[in-house]
């Protein structure tokens, strides 16, 4: 019996893991938690005899999530067609910012965005990178370049040859470096700290100096809020349309908070988060700024901000 219950122990500690696994091949916590949750129920399923013969029951739960993530990117790409507006990945709010360390909240410490790694394999630019990759580009590239692990590994979750495997990730890396040069965590801190300043002074003239003047920004109400359409273009175009959200919404209060591990805005009234903003920062200017304003994917924030 001690055998089983530590077979069980051993099982359930391949849960964080899983999770950050899956967040990175969906940029969606609840999505991810599916996926997790199916992988597991999947190994429950098994008859005791099987599950013995498999060596590496950790490998073998990371092999089947992958597997329902790779088959949810390919329907995923169906349903984000039909989405109204921009589709951006679910943001992320470091605990420590709000006070209280994580797993305290109200969710309780299973709660699965707890589990994930903020690092830069999560930041919203890098996510969205990874976006533009096909599922299979993705699944490789995650798998291998992100959690090391081996070709011959992702050759068996993605029924390919080890040596096909390791072409899809070297598509995805050229991907990443022409799309995502390495940020810099202070000096982006630096700049968001500056765009909140002239936000709140309804400086014009600051936040365009701010921008890059071929800067974008893409918001994702998801048809449930209201949220530009499409990606607004250029620095001075950009700084009008934040100054005049300033001007429309009374109340709103900017604060500078983690979103996905590197520094950005969010935004709030009367202690309800509306709007949480993530930024891609080259040479001192902002480049990319996504917007995320759908409440569906707001969830993991309406927590924090009810804790202040």
């Amino acid at each position: 019996m001690g055998t089983v219950g530590t077979d069980a122990d051993e099982i359930a500690g391949e849960q964080r893991q899983l999770i950050n696994v899956a967040y990175r091949l969906l940029g969606s916590v609840t999505e991810a938690e599916d996926a997790v949750q199916d992988a597991y129920a999947r190994w429950y399923a098994l008859p005791r005899s099987r599950q013995e013969e498999i060596l590496s029951p950790g490998a073998w739960l990371t092999t089947v999530t992958s597997r329902i993530c790779l088959d949810l990117l390919g329907s995923a790409r169906a349903r984000r067609e039909r989405y109204v507006g921009a589709w951006l990945p679910e943001p992320l709010p470091d605990r420590t910012e709000w006070g209280h360390a994580g797993g305290t909240g109200p969710a309780g410490p299973a709660d699965p965005a707890d589990q994930i790694v903020l690092d830069e394999s999560v930041s919203v630019a890098f996510l969205v990178v990874l976006e533009s990759m096909t599922p299979a580009e993705r699944v490789a590239f995650v798998l291998h370049d992100v959690f090391r692990y081996p070709f011959a590994e992702i050759a068996d979750v993605l029924g390919r040859t080890p040596a096909a495997c390791k072409q899809l990730a070297a598509s995805a890396r050229r991907r990443v470096s022409v799309a995502h040069p390495r940020a810099a965590a202070t000096g982006q801190a630096d700049v968001v700290r500056h765009v909140k300043e002239a936000w709140d002074s309804k400086d014009i003239a600051a936040l365009v100096r701010l921008l890059n003047p071929a800067a974008v920004m893409t918001a994702d109400g998801g048809g449930n809020v209201g949220a530009v359409p499409r990606p607004v273009e250029g620095g001075a175009r950009i700084a009008q349309y934040m100054v005049a959200i300033a001007d429309k919404a009374p109340g709103l209060e900017l604060l500078e908070r983690s979103v996905n591990g590197m520094p950005g805005l969010v935004a709030q009234r009367a202690g309800v988060v509306m709007t949480v903003a993530a930024f891609d920062v080259s040479d001192g200017r902002v480049t990319r700024i996504w917007a995320v304003r759908n409440p569906e994917k707001l969830r993991q924030w309406a927590r924090e901000s009810g804790d202040l």
